[in-house]
This record gives C-alpha cells, structure tokens and sequence, in this order.
C-alpha cells in the first residue's frame, strides 16, 4: 500500500506551488498555521485557498471549544468545497472527549480528520463513532510524543490494525520532524502522513550514496572555512 503525502501548511504561495506536485496528494492546515500565514479572516482566507487547491483533499479545523459551536463551524466549513474534510480535536480545551460531535457529522456523511490523537485508546473510541461508510482520517502525533521521549510506533501499529479493514478510515502520521518518518509511515503501512514542506523537498534526495554525502559534507566544511577565512 502507497503512503499518502499531504503538506502541513496554510501558507497561500506554499500551497499554490506545492499543489502542482504529483508527489503531494492533499494538505493539512490548523488554526496555528492558519495566524502563521497571516490570515485575517478564517472564512474568506480558506475560500482563497479553495481556489487553487480545487481536487486535493484538505483539512481545515474548527476552534471552537464547546460542543455546539464546534458543530455549527463544521457544517460552514463543509459547505466550503467537496475537497474538504473537517478537522475536530478528539477533545476540548478541558479534556472533554468530543465523541457526540464525531458520531453527529459522521452520520451526516461530512469528511472528518480527527486530530490531536496521542493514545491507541483515543483512537479506539474515535472509531467507534465514526460512520463506517463515511471517509474520515485519524490524525496521531508521532513527532511531538517522540519530543517527550515516547515511542509512537506501537500507536500506529495498533490503530493501524483496528482500521486495516475500513478502507474509509485512514491513519495519518502527523507531527511529522524528519524525512525519515516518510519510510517508517510506509513500513507501518500508514495511509498518509503529512509533513511540512521542507521535509518534503527532502524526500527527493532520497537514494544518495553514504559516500556522495560524505564528500558533499566535507566538501560543505571545507567551503565555509574557506569563506570565513579560517587560519590556526
């Protein structure tokens, strides 16, 4: 099975170039990144985007915290385009399990990417309230709970397992730190993972010999020293 590429990024030229790229299946975006890129207006900055990126899936998150809310911004984000799955936490700000809004939209055939998932027991019961014949994603954050020393792999191998035969529900690798994870997603068989672009234009360095890095590193050493005008 082919691991999917989706790029993690909300900036409009970003998205614009990467979205030419067969290597680039779909894009993720967050509220974070969403201020990062500068937008203004959630709405209007969204329907931007929309118009260059018109096949792709991509993601787009609520930022409500309460339950009522959240449902409200979901439906107006998934009237945005047929491309679009809408982003719900698996909690709120105070750790409530958003299950009742999971069930809700997923029952209404909406795409969801479920995100923020950190434990195989999450995932658990985030598939059981997703509707089986609705296609939805189940985002886990390898990278930022490899950055507090835990290892994401049982997770993935797990929650892999328990969707394996949902060809609807896919598991996303997320928090994505370095181009190496593209070959553990793939190993894991992962459905997608997402990644920002600078790990992405990495991928296509992929098959270098050990010794033409060697030299190429050497060689960068040697052309820094050089410019610096180093003497011992």
């Amino acid at each position: 099975m082919r691991t999917k590429i989706f790029c993690d990024i909300a900036d409009y030229e970003t998205i614009k170039s990467f979205n030419k790229k067969s290597l680039v299946d779909g894009f993720t975006t967050n509220p974070s990144l969403m201020r990062l890129a500068g937008a203004k207006n959630y709405k209007d900055y969204s329907l931007k985007i929309l118009k260059i990126c018109r096949k792709k899936p991509i993601s787009f998150e609520v930022f409500a915290d309460n339950f009522k809310d959240m449902l409200k911004q979901a439906y107006e984000i998934n009237s945005w385009g047929k491309n679009v799955y809408v982003k719900i936490p698996v909690v709120n700000s105070k750790g409530v399990f958003t299950g009742s809004v999971i069930k809700e939209l997923s029952d209404k055939g909406i795409k969801l990417n479920i995100t923020a998932v950190y434990t195989f027991e999450q995932t658990e019961k985030v598939f059981k309230k997703l509707n089986k014949k609705t296609k939805s994603i189940i985002s886990i954050f390898a990278g930022r709970m490899a950055d507090k020393g835990k290892d994401p792999l049982p997770i993935f191998k797990n929650s892999i397992s328990l969707t394996l035969k949902n060809k609807n529900i896919e598991i996303l690798w997320a928090s994505t730190r370095e181009a190496y994870n593209y070959i553990q997603a793939r190993q894991l068989n992962c459905n997608i993972i997402t990644m920002p672009p600078k790990v992405i234009n990495q991928i296509s360095g992929f098959g270098k010999s050990f010794n033409a890095m060697t030299i190429e590193t050497v060689k960068g050493f040697l052309k820094d020293s050089r410019k610096s005008k180093f003497k011992i």
